[in-house]
């Protein structure tokens, strides 16, 4: 089994494509008007419009209403990122060094999801992030 993918559904789909691809720098496919996928090497971020809950029926998934995950970016150097997303971005914290051996800083997309980008730091976090 591989995690392949995590979907947001939002009511806001086109201002959460233009946010991960000033983020990531990178372009999302578009199969459908209602459906976004950034796929990366290791894994596939997907944006589902507020349109497609009626597929989920039942599921209790609703719109912005997450508060306990973080979609996580592995960067070259965070203090970069930082630099070059300026303020067009909602910065939740600074660039810091975690007890782990990464550089990190938090950020919030426009749904309040929590975006994490990170850079390892020491040997131990550097080895553990060797080959993935």
């Amino acid at each position: 089994m591989k995690l392949a993918s995590v979907r947001l559904i939002t009511s806001r789909l086109d201002e959460l494509v233009e946010f991960y691809e000033l983020v990531t720098g990178a372009s999302f496919e578009r199969p459908a008007p209602v459906f976004a996928e950034l796929v990366t090497d290791g894994g596939t971020l997907a944006i589902g419009s507020d349109a497609t809950l009626p597929l989920f029926a039942g599921t209790g998934i609703t719109t912005a209403s997450n508060a306990s995950a973080i979609l996580e970016f592995q960067v070259d150097d965070v203090d970069r990122e930082r630099r070059r997303l300026g303020d067009r971005v909602q910065v939740l914290q600074e660039p810091t060094t975690m007890p782990w051996g990464n550089r990190a800083m938090m950020l919030a997309d426009p749904d309040g999801n929590r975006v994490n980008l990170y850079t390892p730091q020491t040997d131990d976090a550097k080895a553990r992030f060797a080959g993935r």
